[in-house]
């Protein structure tokens, strides 16, 4: 009997189960139990092991690094802004400070192309944005103004004077070498250039209009003939992308009103490379 029993044993060691010795009804039945880390259990390899064979999780994937958020202002935003002007998603600026409007410019630019809608530039946003547009130049970067002003001229140093830079185009108003106001300012086109030189304001109109081209000129300070400094409504609207008749534009209504206000007529002008 012990030779049967022992025999059972054996074969059940892989099974594991309940066995019935032979020999009567009356005998009790063996149990044999195997441990719960055999190899040949049920449940596996045991508790520590089937954790173990649970497949890992995927390593998860990094967020693509943050260049540009809101609040953010320089050179690199209004790069940004001009980019985003190619692909008619911004219509206005330039401005150098990334705004709500350049926030929404670049949700707008993210959702398009299946992209995370957070309004910040990442390395993926950015890199999808550089595929699509060109490098934009100067004046694509300070399309309406905000560019640095070109040092004064020498010319400009003493008494009053409108020193104008056509390499910055900007205007400095000055006073006895200090200067009082800086506004970006527009030139004429390749055809009706504005002319260089040391002038002198010689007519002020507050309401101007152009005789020539039936265009409003308010606030004109004249100069050279026709040529004046005043202000102009598609300078404000189109920026650098546009010209005058060899006028000095001024897209900034509030500070040329104060400007025709501060100059007088005499006042010296620069105009300069």
């Amino acid at each position: 009997m012990g030779r049967v029993i022992a025999a059972l044993v054996a074969a059940v060691a892989v099974g594991g189960c309940t066995v019935q010795a032979s020999g009567g009804e009356g005998k009790s039945p063996v149990r044999i139990e195997l441990p719960k880390n055999s190899p040949s259990s049920p449940a596996g390899n045991g508790t520590a092991d089937a954790e173990d064979d649970k497949p890992s999780a995927e390593p998860t994937k990094a967020a693509p690094k943050v260049l540009l958020a809101p609040g953010d202002t320089g050179r690199d935003v209004r790069e940004l802004q001009a980019r985003l002007r190619q692909v008619a998603w911004i219509f206005e600026g330039p401005t150098g400070t990334y705004d709500d409007a350049t926030e929404e410019a670049v949700k707008g630019f993210q959702g398009k192309r299946g992209l995370p809608r957070t309004g910040e530039t990442d390395t993926v946003t950015w890199q999808r944005l550089l595929k699509m547009t060109h490098e934009p130049g100067k004046w694509e970067l300070y399309l309406m103004g905000g560019q640095p002003a070109a040092a004064p001229d020498a010319r400009c140093m003493t008494g009053r004077v409108l020193c104008i830079s056509k390499s910055s185009r900007t205007l400095r108003w000055m006073v006895d070498g200090r200067t009082e106001m800086t506004v970006p300012v527009r030139f004429g086109s390749e055809y009706t250039p504005t002319r260089e030189g040391v002038f002198s304001v010689y007519w002020k109109s507050r309401h101007h209009v152009s005789t020539l081209y039936d265009s409003p000129m308010p606030y004109a300070m004249f100069f050279s003939g026709g040529q004046a400094v005043h202000y102009s409504a598609d300078f404000a609207a189109r920026g650098y992308a546009g010209g005058s008749h060899g006028c000095v534009n001024v897209k900034d209504e509030a500070a040329i009103a104060e400007l025709f206000d501060e100059v007088r007529n005499g006042d010296k002008v620069v105009v300069y490379w």
